[in-house]
């Protein structure tokens, strides 16, 4: 479908990444805790812009390693199907512990947010390991297949963060409640990378 290779998986993995906690999720939360939905739904377009931002200088790269030469190419999808498989295995065997918060002013919600994504250093790694998994070398439109791409992140990451949003102080409640079940999800989070990385790198 316009290039992509598994369209439904690649549908899958966005909602996988965007199920584990980052500094994306903490923004949104403490946005919606301090100014309701409102901010929060404001911190999710600055959530979004930031990913947009990165995600788009990693087409960009990826663009390149596909127009330069298909079989360094496809070691970028073996390099980064492993570098998914080792995020999946940190998850699976990580000790149970809170992430560090993000804290936010009140006001300028969507800018905070904005920033906070953009300066996320491992986000550009991720992006550049994800994208090439889902190209279909033979099928892919160039700058229709990434814009594809792009659409579908951004709609997704809008429906799960302002789903998240307005569930935030019972999924918050949830989550200090159940430790255990907040370990579990991560490490079934962490089973979904390893199985992506296995089956899109064949």
């Amino acid at each position: 479908m316009l290039g992509i290779s598994d369209y439904w998986a690649f549908v899958a993995a966005v909602l996988v990444f965007l199920a584990l906690p980052g500094p994306g999720t903490f923004a949104l939360l403490n946005a919606t805790a301090k100014g309701g939905f409102r901010a929060g739904a404001a911190a999710t377009f600055g959530v979004i812009g930031g990913d947009q931002v990165l995600m788009w200088l990693a087409a960009i790269g990826v663009a390149a390693v596909l127009q330069a030469n298909e079989a360094l190419f496809k070691g970028l999808q073996y390099a980064g199907a492993a570098y998914l498989a080792w995020i999946g295995l940190k998850l699976v065997f990580a000790k149970a512990g809170a992430a560090p918060p993000v804290s936010l002013r009140s006001g300028h919600f969507a800018r905070q947010a904005f920033f906070i994504t953009l300066m996320n250093p491992k986000a550009i790694v991720f992006y550049m390991a994800f994208f090439p998994l889902f190209i279909d070398a033979g099928q892919h439109r160039g700058f229709v297949t990434f814009a594809a791409m792009a659409v579908t992140i951004a709609l997704v990451t809008l429906a799960y963060c302002l789903t998240l949003c307005a569930f935030a102080n019972a999924v918050s409640e949830r989550v200090r409640a159940h430790r255990r079940l907040s370990l579990l999800l991560q490490r079934v989070a962490g089973v979904a990378l390893i199985g992506f990385s296995l089956k899109l790198a064949r």
